[in-house]
């Protein structure tokens, strides 16, 4: 009986080890709300193309979809100050399921790793925007051309370079991130 208890103790002091050993650590990634798989061989898009290159890190573009002129677009928008839209092809409107929380995304290589890490972003704060809220009220981030993301409701400022965390504001949660993957300036953008 007594080496059942001291084995039972043992084995509960190893869990309570292993639960507390990453205390408040974060998962990496986000799932299940971002699914946006792009093909540039096909559209030929340059300001997609701009942050798509490893060879120029620090080139973030923020990707949204709407409505313009009755048409459903593609809009992007780099941190250069380059935009342009694309019209979605059929193939493009069925591998487009999510765009991130409230329609809008930022991608692009950072600049601080070499090799150049690729990431991708959600376009909304995640201190101030809340997705269960109604009505929904978007809280999107704008991008500067130090790869800084500034929320205007809180002031937070996120580094794009270096995997989205607070660089300047109240503490909080740093940005959320998506798997993505390039296969080149003109190649297939995919994020989940």
């Amino acid at each position: 009986m007594k080496k059942a208890i001291g084995k039972f103790l043992c084995m509960a002091l190893l869990a309570t080890a292993m639960l507390t050993a990453c205390g408040d650590s974060e998962n990496e990634f986000t799932i299940g709300t971002c699914y946006f798989v792009f093909d540039n061989s096909v559209h030929q898009d340059a300001t997609l193309a701009s942050a798509m290159n490893p060879a120029a890190p620090g080139i973030f573009c923020t990707i949204t979809r709407g409505m313009e002129k009755g048409a459903n677009k593609f809009f992007f928008s780099n941190n250069a100050g380059v935009s342009s839209s694309q019209l979605p092809n059929g193939i493009d409107a069925r591998r487009t399921l999510i765009l991130g929380y409230n329609n809008g995304i930022i991608v692009g290589y950072g600049s601080l790793n070499v090799p150049p890490i690729f990431y991708a972003y959600d376009r909304e704060c995640p201190n101030c925007f809340d997705p269960n809220a109604i009505p929904v009220k978007s809280k999107p981030l704008s991008v500067s051309t130090n790869g800084l993301a500034t929320c205007k409701e809180c002031k937070r400022q996120y580094d794009l370079n270096n995997d989205g965390f607070i660089s300047s504001g109240d503490n909080g949660k740093r940005l959320t991130r998506y798997r993505a993957n390039t296969t080149g300036p003109f190649g297939v953008l995919s994020v989940n």
